[in-house]
């Protein structure tokens, strides 16, 4: 049983890889990750922390997830920050992306390539070789500025005299800024996301058969209690995890707690549309499981495109299949712990 859990977990991360770029050689978390001046990161570097301090160089991409950023050294290839406040004050060679309270391009430091920028507060002092795009509350660009192609923003733009700019300069009403990844086709997507729910409905079928079958039974029995379930867990998680991740040694927990809750809510959806499928299988006296998880993710699927109603539909199935899942757990361990005080055999699928 051990080995099916695992099996599961490597199915579960196998389902959700997608196309991506080659993961960072390094990564580093604490409460303040710190590359000193005269240190050297030959690969690519991803940092989570509290507070992250780019001293010396990174010769490849950096990552960071962090409060605080401050990039005082080298970056050979792109850097991505998010965090409360970006600051680079160094040089970036190639793109810049920054996402948080507050942006900052001090006076002096160097972006080669472009820099996109989202955030309450974006000041640009130094400068930027291609392309700025930036979208905030307030953008301010001062006279020691230079940017090497065009200026876009969304906000308010305080463009001091002396600031140069190689291309023009615009307002965009619907600017995008950020990591984003590549443009496909809307069904594209929609299928895809389809397909992989089918491949993690079988793999749960099939490693857990009478246990998805409970959890099924449980849902369509009382949705509600199910559903209210699934709704305090919902907003309770997220909660538990930002407060987990004030305190320093709080941070690698919350991190590894929401892979989990993403992985539990993804579970939810299609536990809750098999529940879905289970229901409307038995109206036609039709029992097979199967066919109750095509029925179940596809009609769900097919509902949720539908404007408003359909994220309505969708975020019910999800809160119906994350609180019996929830329940489901609860209650095969309680089973599990009373059938070794008796001795009795527990006749779970579960590990």
């Amino acid at each position: 049983m051990k080995r099916a859990f695992a099996l599961l977990l490597v199915a579960v991360l196998l389902l959700a890889a997608v196309p991506a770029p080659v993961a960072a050689e390094e990564t580093r978390t604490g409460g303040t990750v710190v590359v000193e001046a005269d240190e050297t990161v030959e690969d690519d570097l991803t940092i989570f922390a509290g507070t992250a301090v780019i001293r010396g160089t990174v010769e490849g991409d950096l990552t960071v997830f962090a409060g605080n950023v401050r990039v005082d050294g080298e970056v050979g290839g792109d850097f991505d920050g998010f965090a409360g406040n970006v600051r680079l004050n160094g040089t970036v060679t190639g793109d810049a992306n920054a996402v948080g309270g507050n942006v900052f391009l001090e006076d002096g430091a160097r972006v080669g390539g472009e820099l996109e920028a989202a955030a309450g507060n974006v000041a640009l002092e130094g400068e930027v070789g291609e392309d700025a795009r930036l979208g905030a509350g307030t953008v301010t660009v001062a006279s020691t500025a230079s940017v090497g192609g065009d200026l876009v923003y969304g906000g308010d733009l305080d463009l001091a005299e002396g600031a140069s700019v190689g291309g023009e300069v615009r307002e965009s009403d619907d600017l995008e800024v950020g990591v984003t990844g590549p443009v496909v086709p809307g069904w594209l997507g929609w299928a895809y996301g389809v397909l992989v729910n089918l491949l993690l409905g079988a793999v749960v079928l099939l490693v857990f058969p009478a246990f998805s079958d409970d959890l099924a039974a449980r849902a369509v029995d009382d949705p509600v209690r199910t559903g209210g379930v699934g709704l305090l867990l919902f907003v309770a998680v997220p909660v538990a995890l930002v407060l987990l991740a004030i305190t320093i040694v709080g941070i690698p927990l919350s991190l590894f707690g929401a892979l989990l809750y993403a992985v539990a809510l993804w579970l939810g959806t299609v536990y809750g549309s098999f529940a879905v499928g289970t229901w409307l299988v038995s109206l036609a006296d039709a029992g097979s499981r199967w066919l109750a998880l095509v029925v179940g993710v596809v009609g769900v699927a097919l509902v949720g495109r539908v404007p408003f109603l359909g994220g309505l539909v969708s975020f019910l199935v999800l809160l119906v299949g994350l609180g019996a899942l929830a329940l489901g757990i609860r209650n095969r361990y309680r089973n599990r712990r009373s059938a070794r005080r008796t001795g009795a055999p527990t006749g779970s699928d579960m590990p």
